[in-house]
Formats: structure tokens, C-alpha cells, sequence
């Protein structure tokens, strides 16, 4: 597993073994540039795959023994939309995780309540969600991790501890504030994509090709090709004999402060 220290360390020397070696003998200018390419590269994968663990621990799937999986739903809670998940998964008996923005929560304090009342898990996905979050620095991304867990204490009287990146991206800043705000970061093993799925009957295969005890399963609740498939989605994991927990249960981690 890379770390963003070592692979820093590592290209920091090799630059400087270079500069030396050049003020020796010239190099060609396009060895500087393959050395950056290659740092830049695993950089650019380590911050963009969250798996990868690259700036900080991450918990992205359980114990495939289990023969238990995990589905969580981001970026709610949407009226409409979080509603008919929440009916499907009460038919079904099934408890998930909701990684929730801060800013949908305090304008829905009453449908918040709804998933934490039948047994879901409402969880930290930052307070603004914007498009910049990883631009901001350790203290601004701080401000919109503990404004959320405000408005969640306040709306179901329970703290957050469970913490997943806008977009799965990463970096020293938002590593920084995790660290301080004593989080733990929640990832997936299975990315449904169905914030740019079009095909039903694609996005059910791509999240039931490889699907085994252990994974964690991300998804969407204002989508509706979510909602369209999840019901099948659900009857295919009782079918291949697969049990499915909240995801601090699979994680064996507490969800709350």
C-alpha cells in the first residue's frame, strides 16, 4: 500500500541524486520530467482512488468470511427520493448506512429523523459538497466536517464518528482534519456509478457481477435508477444466500461518537 510520506520521501531523494549526478554529468531535461510524470501519477491515483489508503486509513470493505455485505446510500436526504428508499429497504427488512451533506439535513430535519428512526445509520458526507471541498484548507474542510456532525447531533441526538470524502477524493488537508476531528473514513468495495448510469439493466449487472461477503456497496438515493433497481437489487442478494448489515456491523466499528 503506497503512502503519500514514503512516495514523497522516495521522490525527493531520487530529484536529488539526479541534481547531483547532473552537476556532474548533463542529463537530458526529459529525465526531470519523467520523474515528475511518475510522482505526479501515483499522487493523482492515490487522492482519486480512495481504496488506495494513500493519505489516510480507510475502512472500504469487511470480512469476506462474513458472507455479509453493506449498502450505503449518499448525498441525501432528498424528498421523494430518500423516502422511496426508505420504504424498499422497510419491506425488505434491510438497515443501511446514509452518508448525508449537512446543508440537505438542516433543510430536512424531519426526513433525517425518518432514516435514523427505522434503524439507519446517518453519516458525515461534509456539510456543502461543493465541487471545491478538496481545494480548501485542513481548517475549512474542519469547519464543514464539524458543522455537519452539529446539525446531525441536533436533528437525531447522536454524533457522527463514521466520514466519507465528497467524490472519494483525499488529500493532506482533508487527511488533516479527519485526523484532528478523530474520524473514522468510510469507502466502498462496489461503485454502483449510478450518478451516470442511463441502463437499468447495466447498472444491475455492474453491482452484482462480483458481488461477495465483505463488500461494501455504494449508491445514490436521489437517483432514480437506483430506486428502479434496488428492489431487484436486494431479492439477487437473497438469492446468492448473502445477509445484509448496517455497515458498522460488517466493519465492526462504532457509528457514533
Amino acid at each position: 500500500m503506497l503512502k503519500y510520506k514514503t512516495i514523497t520521501i522516495v521522490f525527493i531523494v531520487t530529484l536529488a541524486a539526479i541534481l547531483v549526478y547532473d552537476a556532474m554529468e548533463t542529463l537530458p531535461w526529459w529525465c526531470y520530467l519523467i520523474l515528475a510524470i511518475i510522482y505526479l501519477g501515483i499522487v493523482g491515483y492515490g487522492t482519486s482512488v480512495l481504496s488506495a489508503q494513500f493519505f489516510l486509513p480507510v475502512r472500504y470493505k469487511g470480512d469476506q468470511a462474513s458472507n455479509s455485505i453493506a449498502i450505503t446510500f449518499d448525498d441525501g436526504p432528498i424528498p421523494g427520493n430518500t423516502e422511496k428508499a426508505l420504504e424498499i429497504l422497510k419491506t425488505r427488512g434491510v438497515k443501511a448506512a446514509f452518508f448525508c451533506i449537512g446543508n440537505r439535513i438542516a433543510a430536512h430535519p424531519q426526513l433525517t429523523k425518518e432514516i435514523h428512526s427505522a434503524g439507519h445509520l446517518v453519516c458525515n458526507h461534509s456539510y456543502w459538497h461543493a465541487a471545491t471541498f478538496d481545494l480548501q484548507t485542513a481548517a475549512q474542510i474542519g469547519k464543514e466536517l464539524t458543522d455537519t456532525d452539529k446539525v446531525i447531533e441536533e436533528t437525531i441526538g447522536a454524533r457522527p464518528a463514521f466520514f466519507r470524502p465528497p467524490y472519494g477524493v483525499t488529500n493532506p488537508m482533508l487527511a488533516s482534519a479527519v485526523k484532528k476531528g478523530g474520524y473514522k473514513t468510510i469507502g466502498w468495495s462496489v461503485r454502483s456509478f449510478d450518478t451516470v448510469s442511463k441502463d437499468a439493466a447495466m447498472l444491475m449487472q455492474r453491482v452484482t457481477k462480483s458481488l461477495k461477503g465483505g463488500d461494501v456497496v455504494l449508491f445514490h438515493d436521489y437517483c432514480d435508477i437506483t430506486l428502479e433497481i434496488l428492489p431487484a437489487f436486494l431479492d439477487h442478494v437473497a438469492k446468492r444466500g448473502l445477509k445484509i448489515v448496517r455497515v458498522d456491523e460488517l466493519l465492526n466499528e462504532r457509528a457514533y461518537a
